[in-house]
């Protein structure tokens, strides 16, 4: 067995040798200590290799949530071999062009999900796996974009990178040997693997794995588990809210809830503050680790609607279109710099990256005077109305709040006039109607006349990545069409 100095393995090894005996996973109603994980990660290192499996080599895992996809991660870290996890809502045909771009070497997964495994199995067979890949010694996890604004790249991080990482999310969110972490989230994502899952392992901590998420398993468990933490996004808050069980349900044991992967509406954070439970907001993204900007549960309350500050070993910059920083209360580009960010795209090197060292994440927000830090939108999501800046999140937040609405989304779209305008899309809740003279009055007091939309639509539902976020290009080109 190898455990590589400065890495995920290190970290781990120190609790399996303190306390072998004690859980570290509750998975399908069925406590793993330890020491059963740590077997897990031998077997599936020795499988790895006796299979021709070893450094820089690439292994993708597609499967649902299970122990054995995080024992094949660090299995990989000791092979020094690159784990890639690979999401599997996607159409067959383009997990095959990520298992050729990558350079995969084999597959591993679950059984659910046998017809596009054995699709990648034919696929490395047919030489998917004999392209010369730009894996180096140290690198660990190639996680690929979800495609929103374009085609997928593979965001290579480093084992260094993932251990700083978890070490800013454990200090951050407080975790230690008594957290008790709910995670729900697919760990095909950054987001579902490295905000709180792997960092609760590497602190000591327990998780109960889902192998997906299920609004009314998320309840049953936070009062029969009763964790303290979990993480969620947009799209499962909306669904905790909305399933009958949520006016009843017990929420004693959480200290907090984790939220991020998009702009979170105000109305669901304060929903959960109304029982008692802080959102801890954070930001990031798949190159950015992600935990790279964060409010602490103990700041939540008082920060409603911001995502924080910078974490630990991390440093943040709000750029203008002229490259300069912006001063509080302006809106500009977020510039990440840290050791949790990835080494590069994968076999794409000139891929616009970093500039002098920053990672320009395409993300926009504004500081204030104490440094707190609120994301308004996506640069490409940025309306410009006739000279005038329109952020799509200042709209949404006002409307999610609605009586009636489920969803919301607002896009820019061209104008002979103005150059762009918005467009406000609405989702009804299941058997109501939406008034669009209603949906006006409510925000005419309370955004300037410019930033009101041009047109309400009625869809029944957004496009959206496996995450939850809404794909506005995809919505910007179906609305023009309207």
């Amino acid at each position: 067995m190898t455990v590589r100095a400065g890495g995920l393995s290190e970290r781990w090894q120190t609790w399996v040798q303190a306390d072998p005996g004690r859980p570290a996973l509750h998975a399908g109603g069925v406590a793993i200590t330890r020491r059963d994980l740590e077997t897990m990660v031998v077997a599936e290192q020795q499988s790895l290799a006796a299979s021709g499996i070893g450094e820089c080599d690439i292994v993708a895992w597609l499967g649902i949530n299970t122990p054995t996809m995080l024992a094949t991660l660090l299995a990989c870290e000791r092979l020094g071999a690159v784990f890639l996890p690979l999401n599997w809502r996607l159409a067959i045909d383009e997990l095959v062009a990520i298992v050729r771009h990558a350079g995969v070497r084999t597959v591993r997964g679950t059984a659910d999900l046998r017809a596009p495994y054995a699709h990648l199995r034919q696929a490395i067979l047919d030489g998917g796996g004999a392209v010369s890949g730009a894996a180096q010694a140290g690198d660990l996890m190639l996680v690929y974009t979800s495609g929103t604004t374009g085609t997928p790249k593979g965001a290579m991080h480093t084992a260094a990178a993932m251990r700083a990482n978890a070490e800013a999310a454990i200090a951050v969110q407080r975790l230690d040997e008594r957290t008790r972490a709910l995670s729900v989230l697919p760990l095909f994502h950054v987001g579902g693997l490295c905000i709180q899952t792997l960092p609760t392992l590497l602190a000591g901590g327990t998780v109960c794995l889902h192998p997906r998420f299920e609004a009314g398993q998320w309840l049953a468990d936070v009062a029969a588990w009763r964790p303290d933490t979990s993480l969620l996004v947009p799209a499962t808050l909306r669904a905790i809210l909305d399933h009958p069980d949520w006016p009843r349900a017990d929420l004693s044991s959480l200290r907090f809830v984790n939220s991020g992967s998009s702009v979170v509406p105000v109305d669901m954070i304060e929903a959960f503050h109304a029982r008692g439970v802080p959102v801890a907001q954070v930001y990031g993204t798949t190159e950015t680790g992600p935990f790279s900007i964060a409010l602490a549960p103990e700041e939540a309350l008082g920060h409603v609607g911001r995502v924080g500050w910078a974490a630990p070993g991390v440093q943040i910059r709000l750029v203008g279109t002229d490259g300069r920083d912006v001063p509080p209360g302006e809106v500009g580009e977020i510039l990440v710099r840290g050791d949790n960010l990835m080494r590069g795209y994968h076999r794409a090197p000139d891929a616009p990256t970093f500039c002098d060292g920053w990672f320009r994440s395409g993300d926009l927000a504004r500081l204030d005077a104490k440094g707190c830090c609120e994301v308004v939108g996506r640069c490409k999501d940025m309306i410009i109305s006739g000279g005038e800046n329109i952020y799509p999140a200042e709209i949404e937040n006002l409307v999610a709040a609605l009586p009636g609405v489920a969803e919301c989304a607002v896009v820019g779209v061209p104008d002979p006039r103005w150059g762009e305008v918005s467009v406000l899309v609405l989702v009804a809740r299941d058997g109501l109607v939406l008034d669009p003279a209603a949906i006006r009055a409510s925000y005419e007091s309370k955004l300037a006349r410019f930033k009101h939309p041009r047109r309400i639509l009625v869809l029944e539902a957004l496009p959206k990545t496996a995450l939850g976020k809404v794909q506005k290009a995809v919505l910007a080109a179906a609305v023009q069409q309207l």
